[in-house]
């Protein structure tokens, strides 16, 4: 109990100066999962709000795809896209194996599922809640579209959150085609399982104190949009 103790006082000492070696750790974690997330959300509430609005032969069979997808295993898409990149593999020409362009890749495979699948539901959901007064105004399909995303827009909002979650949680895919290489592709999840393997626990609960604190302040903004969109629905 003692020995925690004293690794978590020397954690919180680590995050309060700012130790330059966390601060690039946790910048180039933020840069990768964020760049991730807006490529995600692109694809994702563009597929989304298609497959939401449209029906059509075979759209049953591609919703289970999606949704199988979302539990892919994040160790087999590493690899996957491990073997794409690689020198012999069809993408192996780009050569960005061990960067982070590869660990955004991963990550945007990784997320891109999720965001398709909740923002289809949640466009869907509200198609079906508007679509007599959408018909009443003779709308056009991306007038619908437009508008159905903007009211949206909240829910929308915390499904970037999921996204995001899942993305900068990740270990398996980006340690295989980032390397976890120091100082160029370590990222907090790989540097705290390195940082607990070698028994450097001050270093890896720093790192897992700026997890936490990134959550909480990512939900807290969630809220306090959803309060506000509350707010001004109402008022």
């Amino acid at each position: 109990m003692l020995e925690f103790a004293e690794a978590f006082k020397l954690a919180l000492n680590l995050v309060l100066s700012f130790d330059s070696n966390l601060l690039e750790i946790v910048i180039l974690s933020l840069k990768v999962s964020l760049i991730a997330l807006v490529i995600a959300c692109i694809i994702g509430f563009s597929l989304g709000s298609l497959l939401a609005s449209n029906k059509f032969f075979g759209r049953g069979f591609i919703l289970i795809l999606i949704n199988s997808f979302m539990a892919l295993p994040p160790v087999v898409v590493g690899l996957v896209v491990y073997m794409l990149l690689s020198k012999s593999g069809p993408l192996g020409w780009m050569n960005i194996l061990y960067t982070p362009s590869a660990m955004i890749l991963a990550q945007s495979i990784i997320i891109t599922p999720i965001v398709l699948a909740l923002s289809r539901q949640v466009i869907e959901d509200l198609e079906n809640e508007y679509a007599d007064f959408f018909k009443s105004l003779n709308m056009s399909k991306f007038q619908i579209i437009k508008a159905l995303i903007w009211d949206a827009r909240y829910s929308l909002i915390t499904v970037s959150l999921a996204g995001f979650g899942r993305g900068i949680a990740e270990v398996g895919a980006v340690i295989i085609v980032g390397g976890n290489i120091n100082h160029f592709t370590r990222v907090m999840t790989t540097s705290i399982a390195l940082e607990t393997s070698m028994g450097n626990l001050p270093f890896a609960l720093a790192l897992g104190i700026i997890l936490l604190l990134i959550s909480l302040s990512v939900n807290a903004l969630v809220m306090a949009l959803n309060l506000t969109s509350k707010r001004y629905a109402f008022a």
